[in-house]
């Protein structure tokens, strides 16, 4: 038997039969319904919250109180943290969240289909097995997002021959991009620790409770986080190397700009020295006298211009 509680309807005395409470962002007064209906203590957000292993993985006169931030995906499809709670009890399961979740509502929906359990562990690591099953294709869909960004990045040179304004705003994007990428699998590397901590945590305490086939069902889950931690940390490392990659062309484009800079300063120090000297405007000047002394010194100026550039460009700096 399943009871949903949505903070729509507060519990009821059907509450305290029931297999699985599921309370989703519970007020204090539903969590004090749910505690007397069922005997088992509910905690608040702060407590499911807390970080240290101590708070999060508790077995206290045989109840299991474990919680694990897990990542969801908002209204606006950002994904987004938040915490996730679980009280077991060899007869009962109370889950505990605060955002909405497309993995609860699923196994809710197979699991009232399902018919009903034989304790509580149960739903509990059938909740586990989705919540690992939606991690795995959450890293799988971010390790297909990566490749196509490593692609848009080398493939096409980082922008190819796009102008540089647009190549700049190209590796602008994609720098940013690449940044929540990294934010989201750090996310979902603390999900995916915490879980596995989980399950080694009830597989050492609570052996009495668990049948042959729920013990293998941890083991099978223990392998499986391990496999998805080893994806996750090659993922990480994708991350580094596409954000050096992606800052090693924005160094690239910056030192082209200082290039031409540099070029354009160099080229016009021996035109403006020709022009400046020619300038001085001294009597005893021969060139004054000359009748192509104009011209004289518009081709010296051109040349002092063209030469440099031939040059660079010999040298392969342009």
């Amino acid at each position: 038997m399943l009871r949903m509680m949505t903070g729509e309807a507060p519990p009821t005395s059907a509450g305290a039969d029931a297999l699985w409470i599921d309370l989703v962002s519970p007020t204090q007064a539903e969590r004090a319904e749910v505690e007397q209906a069922t005997g088992l203590p509910v905690p608040d957000r702060d407590s499911v919250a807390e970080i240290e292993n101590s708070s999060r993985l508790v077995n206290r006169d045989g109840i299991l109180t474990l919680s694990t931030p897990m990542l969801s995906r908002a209204a606006n499809g950002d994904l987004v943290a938040a915490p996730i709670g679980f009280v077991v009890a060899p007869n009962r399961l109370l889950t505990l969240r605060y955002a909405g979740s497309v993995v609860f509502d699923g196994f809710a929906e197979n699991f009232r289909l399902a018919g009903q359990p034989r304790s509580g562990m149960q739903p509990f690591l059938g909740v586990l097995e989705a919540l690992v099953d939606r991690l795995a294709d959450v890293l799988e869909q971010l390790g297909a997002e990566l490749d196509a960004i490593s692609a848009d990045i080398f493939n096409s040179g980082a922008g190819g021959r796009a102008p540089s304004r647009r190549r700049d705003a190209f590796l602008q994007v994609t720098l940013a991009d690449v940044g929540r990428k990294g934010a989201h699998i750090s996310q979902l590397r603390d999900g995916l620790l915490g879980v596995g901590r989980i399950v080694r945590f009830v597989a050492e305490t609570a052996p009495a409770w668990l049948h042959e086939t729920e013990q293998k069902r941890l083991k099978v889950l223990d392998r499986d986080i391990a496999s998805l931690a080893d994806y996750d940390t090659q993922l990480t490392n994708k991350i580094q190397f596409l954000l050096d990659a992606t800052l090693g062309f924005i160094n690239i484009e910056q030192n082209n700009t200082i290039k031409v800079l540099t070029v354009v300063s160099i080229v016009g120090i021996p035109p403006t020295f020709i022009a400046s000297m020619y300038g001085m405007n001294f009597k005893n000047m021969p060139e004054l006298n000359w009748t192509y002394g104009y011209e004289y010194g518009l081709a010296l100026i051109a040349l002092s211009i063209v030469i440099p550039l031939v040059i660079f460009w010999r040298r392969g700096w342009l």
